[in-house]
């Protein structure tokens, strides 16, 4: 672990180093996934890096490469027929603990799990078009 940058005060990094114990449900050298304390639903999972960075992309991408695919397995392994894998990042997009962490959150019914607005916007194509020409000259 100690090749991974670590937050002291970071209580996911807490959970990594076994200060702080927790419900482990998959641990590899670069990633770790327990059982959400407070879940939206039965069996809400949350994955994460063992690499501290509180957005995606402070992670580098050598410490996201399981992410996604234990986030599949857990799912699968849970059985549930409906879920959602969320990752957020930043208080305006409703990030709690400053550590990058995807959710595994079942959603059996819907009263439970996780519950969400998609308010739609038009956007003109040309406008579109620019943004796409943007982010591609950044890549």
């Amino acid at each position: 672990m100690s090749t991974f940058k670590m937050a002291a005060n970071c209580i996911f990094c807490k959970i990594i180093k076994g200060d702080i114990p927790s419900m482990k449900v998959f641990e590899s050298d670069k990633t770790l996934a327990f059982l959400d304390i407070n879940p939206l639903s039965y069996g809400h999972t949350l994955i994460i890096p063992k690499h501290h960075g509180a957005k995606l992309t402070d992670i580098p991408e050598e410490h996201l490469t399981e992410l996604l695919p234990i986030a599949s397995r857990i799912a699968k392994a849970s059985g549930a027929a409906n879920y959602n894998i969320l990752q957020n990042n930043g208080r305006l997009a409703h990030q709690e603990v400053d550590h990058v962490h995807l959710h595994m959150i079942p959603k059996p019914n819907e009263q439970e799990g996780l519950g969400i607005q998609w308010p739609q916007q038009q956007v003109e194509k040309e406008r579109l078009q620019k943004l796409v020409e943007e982010i591609k000259s950044k890549m």
